[in-house]
């Protein structure tokens, strides 16, 4: 028998958002945009996949309060291009403000994202609920026309926690008069989605789009976005 729920709260980077997919295209432009070839960056791939390894530890350290997002934002590219030889502060500030700029305007959604939300709207009230920076989660929703399903949009800087700590839910619930009982969270990220919304008294969704996870570690368990047709 389906559960009754009334708010169904998205996170949106690699939920909705195809996150990957919109960097790959945004590291492409830095390669052109900055001339990495001539500066001894051999290819866009090995450039991304140093940049994912120093992002991946930077961004644990933002998340956990250890980091200013200011910090964040030149220093990840500032590593990045130490691991080529390059040390230059001003160039990696260009590129991470040059980053943050144009990746939120590069739309690629996952499958059935604007299909299942479309079906959802009348029927829930829909909520985003984020750890990404604000001006660009906000940017990402209106260029790709996401923005006109959700009531509310509820970031980690307005909360002053990040998932998986349970007062980021708690301050969706303020914001959106809902609580844990009605409510369903859909993510990605089985630690950050799934154990906060777990700890707090919520049902949760996975998206599991590549099918690396167990199913029995959220309530549902999804590979497509249509999915949650079958329960809602």
């Amino acid at each position: 028998m389906k559960k009754s729920y009334r708010h169904l709260f998205f996170d949106l980077d690699r939920t909705l958002w195809d996150f990957d997919t919109s960097a790959t295209e945004a590291f492409h432009k830095i390669y052109r945009k900055f001339d990495l070839k001539n500066k001894g960056i051999g290819s866009v791939d090995l450039f991304k996949k140093k940049y994912t390894y120093h992002n991946d530890i930077l961004w644990n350290q933002y998340r956990e309060g250890k980091l200013a997002k200011e910090i964040l934002r030149g220093l990840r590219f500032e590593h990045t291009l130490e691991e080529f030889g390059i040390k230059d502060k001003e160039l990696a500030q260009q590129i991470g403000e040059y980053y943050v700029y144009v990746s939120p305007l590069l739309v690629h959604l996952f499958p059935n994202a604007h299909e299942i939300l479309a079906y959802l709207y009348p029927r829930y009230h829909l909520h985003i609920i984020t750890n990404g920076f604000s001006e660009v989660q906000f940017t990402k929703l209106k260029s790709a026309e996401l923005d006109k399903y959700f009531n509310e949009i509820i970031t980690s800087e307005e909360a002053g926690v990040k998932k998986p700590d349970p007062l980021i839910f708690s301050f969706a619930f303020n914001r959106t008069k809902a609580h844990a009982g009605e409510s369903l969270m859909i993510g990605d990220d089985a630690e950050v989605d799934i154990l906060g919304a777990r700890q707090i008294g919520m049902d949760q969704v996975l998206f599991d789009p590549e099918k690396k996870s167990f199913t029995d570690r959220a309530t549902y368990y999804i590979n497509d976005l249509i999915e949650l047709r079958k329960f809602l």
